[in-house]
C-alpha cells in the first residue's frame, strides 16, 4: 500500500465516516423530536399544522370536513363517472361551494384561530378560555361553531346525494320490471303455440316415431 493510499483510507475512516456518523445521528434525533404535523389533504392550503397548536375537537371537526369534503367532491365534482375531476367534468354551483370552503374559507378560520392562540403565552389558555368582545363565546368556541355549521352542510349534501342515486336504482328496477314481468303478446303467443302441438304429439298413443316429428318439423319450416 503506498503512502497515498493510506493516507486516502485514514482520511475516510477518520474524517468522512465519522463526520457521516453525526450527521445522521443529528438528522435522526430531530426528526424523533420534532413536534408531530398534522396534514388534511383534502384541504392543502391548511399546510402543515403542529398537533400542539390544535385542541383535540378541533382536530376531530376537521378529519371528519377534510373525508367528507373529499367524497363530496367526487360526488359534485366528477359529473362523467370516470373517476376523476378534470376539464370534461361540468361545474355546478354545488362543487364550486365545496370548493370555497374547503380552500379559502376553513384554512381562513384555522389561520385567525392559530393568531388568537399563539398571542398568549400561556399555551393558548387564553383563546380556550377568554370570550371575544361583545359576544358570549371563546376564540375556540368560535371556530368550532364555524366548523360545526361546514359539518352540518356536508352531512346534508351527503344525505341527498344518497337519496338521490338512490331514487335511481329504484327506477332502474321499476323499469326492469316493466320490461321482464310484462313482455309484448307476440313474444308470449309463440312458445305457447310451439308447447300445445309438442304436447299433443306426447299424448297422442297412435302417432307413429314419424308422425310424432311431424309437427316439430312444420313449426321449424314456419
Amino acid at each position: 500500500m503506498t503512502q497515498v493510499t493510506a493516507m486516502l483510507v485514514m482520511f475516510v475512516l477518520y474524517g468522512v465516516l465519522p463526520a457521516a456518523g453525526l450527521y445522521l445521528g443529528y438528522r435522526g434525533i430531530k426528526k424523533v423530536t420534532a413536534p408531530k404535523m398534522l396534514e388534511y389533504t383534502a384541504m392543502p392550503q391548511l399546510g402543515y399544522i403542529p398537533e400542539k397548536s390544535l385542541p383535540v375537537d378541533v382536530k376531530t371537526a376537521l378529519e371528519q370536513i377534510n373525508r367528507k369534503g373529499k367524497k363530496l367532491r367526487l360526488i359534485y365534482g366528477d359529473t362523467n363517472n370516470d373517476g376523476k375531476i378534470d376539464d370534461k367534468d361540468t361545474i355546478n354551483e354545488t362543487y364550486i361551494m365545496i370548493q370555497n370552503l374547503m380552500d379559502r374559507h376553513i384554512p381562513q378560520a384555522v389561520a385567525d384561530y392559530r393568531r388568537l392562540h399563539d398571542l398568549d403565552v400561556a399555551d393558548g389558555a387564553r383563546a380556550d378560555t377568554t370570550k371575544i368582545k361583545h359576544s358570549d363565546v371563546t376564540g375556540k368556541q368560535a371556530l368550532l361553531e364555524v366548523l360545526k355549521t361546514i359539518n352540518t352542510q356536508f352531512d346534508d349534501l351527503l344525505n341527498a346525494s344518497y337519496h338521490q342515486d338512490g331514487q335511481k336504482l329504484l327506477a332502474t328496477n321499476r323499469y326492469l320490471q316493466t320490461r321482464f314481468d310484462h313482455p309484448t303478446a307476440e313474444s308470449t303467443m309463440q312458445p305457447l303455440s310451439n308447447l300445445s302441438k309438442k304436447t299433443e304429439a306426447i299424448e297422442s298413443p297412435t302417432l307413429s316415431s314419424t308422425d310424432v316429428k311431424n309437427p316439430v318439423a312444420e313449426d321449424i319450416k314456419r
